[in-house]
């Protein structure tokens, strides 16, 4: 008897710190919409420019995100996935994909952290081996409709901030930093899935 008025009072305490409203939050493109699962947005700075793909350091090949130096362009389409089956992207665990890449480059494209660079931790797409085992997660920033990521390392506690890094060449490279975060918005491209799955 006792025992089952336990689990009761548990079960409600759970659903009233840890609403399901709270554990799942849509994220939102810059025109209110939901963001698709498996979509394909721009992901652009608030009041900048977007992401898009660079020769940095020794590369032969463009593989390192970087904001784009023309202020205002949308720079490339990047295809969003939550790992959750939900038609929609929610604040949380995300991959993220260039939706295209040049011949050069490994495919898929998608985006990993590469480690032990003089510029830091950055952000690349695959054809590198040395890469951070972690996942990037998408989270709210200052204000409606506002987004930033976070990269998280499997077996470390807390997750690096991905802000931009200069390189020598002056590059604006996506990177793990501890300062300002990168705070953008998802504007929808042309191309989206013909279904709502990833």
């Amino acid at each position: 008897m006792w025992s089952t008025k336990l689990f009761g009072l548990f079960l409600l305490s759970a659903f009233t710190l840890y609403p399901p409203s709270t554990m799942a939050q849509p994220v939102f493109d810059l025109d209110g919409h939901p963001v698709i699962n498996g979509g394909s947005y721009y992901i652009m700075e608030y009041m900048g420019s977007g992401v898009e793909l660079a020769k940095t350091g020794n590369e032969t090949c463009p593989l390192s995100v970087v904001q784009s130096s023309s202020f205002g362009s949308t720079g490339l389409p990047v295809k969003i996935s939550s790992m959750l089956r939900t038609p929609f992207v929610t604040i949380g665990r995300v991959d993220l994909s260039f939706t295209g890449v040049p011949d050069c480059a490994t495919t898929p494209s998608g985006w990993t952290v590469v480690e032990g660079l003089p510029e830091g931790s950055v952000v690349k797409i695959t054809g590198y081996e040395n890469t951070e085992n972690g996942h990037f997660l998408i989270e709210k920033a200052s204000f409606r409709n506002i987004y930033k990521l976070s990269f998280c390392i499997v077996g470390k506690l807390g997750c690096g901030t991905i802000g931009l890094i200069k390189d020598d060449k002056q590059n604006d490279l996506l990177g793990v930093t501890w300062d300002y975060a990168f705070e953008f918005v998802l504007v929808k491209t042309d191309d989206q899935p013909t279904s709502s799955s990833a």
